[in-house]
């Protein structure tokens, strides 16, 4: 991937970092150097094996499909500025946005209030209703997919642009696109679906939102099967937005609201009103025709994940009682195992303490924990949680818009002089503490060598560094990184 860090696509648009990977390919942080202006470019992966026939009809169909996203306009929908073909390969370039998605906000911090929740509602199903005017449907609505930018706007991502033509339903070859839990029951059951299947999407999504947990948990076969077969379970939270995202989630397309009925609703949840919404059927389905389907579904099929650059759904954040507030200092060479160390490092590495902190090193690599704190609070167990959060959203914001060429130096690593480095883009981490964001440090060859995560847990502030001088990849950096970070802000609330 780093050897396409400095290419230029249609002599225009200079690729300078990735954001993220998923499935069906890349996204990159480019420059529009003809406009002067940052841009995201989706690099769609096109699978090995497949024939020249079967690659130029992908190319042609998603090439079109992203042409006719590109008409859209409005402000709830990811802007597409350009498509082409280089390398036989289709690249999208879109609107760069700031801020992260709602699923990490879901495991930043649970469920929202209803409000909020209504008022994303209301902003989605606008959305949608412009799409389905335009003959495009989404297919992948679900909590990775709706971003929250940092000005404010709630933008469905992905548009249309992940599926692959007629693969979006079942196939010959089985194959289903989407992501389980957020797929409406008529498509698993092979059909293709319409406007109506993107408003159930819509529902779980919300429902998600609402509850912090999807309505279907489990493997993939088995919220398959419960989508199927069993009863949308109603929110844990009364009122008219849950009647109406269980009406949303209704099993029979033809029971469930239209996007004008929908979104009238939600705009009059969002303005304090108390709408009356009758509660939904609920269709049940004759038990033999039904296994029938889920035969064909879940044995026959192949479900296919469809992940983007913070589209990937996190797992459920662990349970836990409220957030810990520190009363005394903890010893944070306690907080990352020795055989968890030793994983990252590639050997056993004694902690050495650090001004408040703690660090483990040896030639060529390094892991450092350390704690973070403002200027009037000298002691960082001395932060009160109001202050740690002010704090954490201070550094997030000067993190994010600090210049992105810096360097690294670390003597107990072997860098005893300062190397230089270029940052990426911020990107928001789940499951970690309360809340957390990582970037990685990439050096000038273009190879990420270090990876950084901040997080909070309760009212503390912490920054883990994981850097390496050798031959470690890119996904190995980040994924030793934000476990090591998860380790760490797991061991704090339980030494609280």
């Amino acid at each position: 991937m780093a050897e396409s860090i400095g290419e230029r696509l249609a002599s225009r648009y200079l690729l300078l970092r990735p954001l993220g990977a998923g499935g069906m390919g890349t996204v990159w942080l480019a420059r529009d150097e003809m406009l002067d202006r940052e841009v995201a470019v989706k690099e769609l992966r096109v699978p090995e094996g497949m024939g020249d026939r079967e690659r130029a009809e992908l190319v042609t169909r998603v090439m079109r499909e992203a042409e006719v996203t590109a008409r859209l306009r409005h402000p709830a929908v990811v802007s597409v500025h350009d498509v082409l073909v280089e390398d036989g390969r289709p690249w999208i370039v879109m609107e760069r946005l700031n801020g992260r998605s709602l699923s990490a906000e879901i495991a930043a911090h649970g469920g929202m209030q209803a409000g909020a929740v209504a008022e994303v509602g209301a902003r989605m199903v606008d959305a949608l209703a412009a799409a389905h005017a335009h003959g495009v449907q989404h297919r992948d609505v679900k909590p990775g997919n709706v971003f929250l930018t940092v000005d404010g706007r709630v933008v469905l991502t992905d548009f249309g642009i992940a599926r692959q033509a007629d693969t979006t339903n079942l196939t010959g070859d089985g194959m289903l696109i989407g992501s389980p839990g957020y797929i409406a029951p008529e498509r698993l059951e092979g059909d293709p679906g319409g406007p109506a299947s993107d408003l159930w999407s819509l529902g779980a999504t919300l429902y998600t939102a609402l509850e912090g947990v999807p309505p279907f948990r489990g493997n993939h076969v088995q919220v398959i099967q419960d989508t199927l077969t069993s009863p949308v379970p109603l929110p844990r939270t009364t009122g008219p937005l849950a009647t109406l995202i269980a009406w949303l989630m209704a099993r029979d397309p033809a029971d469930r609201p239209d996007a004008a009925t929908a979104g009238r609703l939600f705009q009059e949840i969002v303005k304090g009103g108390n709408p009356q919404i009758a509660p939904p059927k609920r269709h049940t389905v004759p038990w033999i025709a039904l296994a029938a389907g889920l035969a064909a579904v879940v044995v026959a099929a192949v479900v296919v994940v469809v992940p983007w650059e913070s589209g990937e759904e996190p797992a459920v954040a662990r349970q836990r009682g409220p957030a810990p507030v520190f009363g005394q200092a903890v010893d944070l060479c306690r907080v990352v195992p020795a055989a968890q160390v030793k994983t990252l490092l590639g050997q056993d590495a004694r902690p050495q303490e650090i001004d408040g902190g703690c660090q483990w090193t040896i030639k060529g690599t390094g892991l450092r924990l350390e704690p973070a704190t403002d200027s009037d609070t000298p002691d960082w167990w001395d932060l009160t949680p109001e202050a740690a959060r002010a704090l954490y959203g201070g550094i997030q914001r000067r993190v994010a818009n600090q210049p992105r060429d810096g360097s690294l130096i670390w003597y107990e690593i072997g860098a005893n002089r300062r190397l230089p480095t270029v940052a990426s883009a911020v990107r928001p981490l789940t499951g970690v503490g309360e809340e957390a964001f990582t970037w990685d440090v990439t050096s000038a060859e273009g190879r990420i060598i270090g990876v950084d995560v901040y997080f909070r847990v309760g009212d503390f502030v912490g920054l883990l560094e994981y850097a390496d001088l050798g031959e470690r990849t890119a996904d190995q950096m980040r994924t030793g990184a934000e476990t090591a970070a998860r380790t760490a802000a797991d061991s704090l609330w339980d030494l609280a």
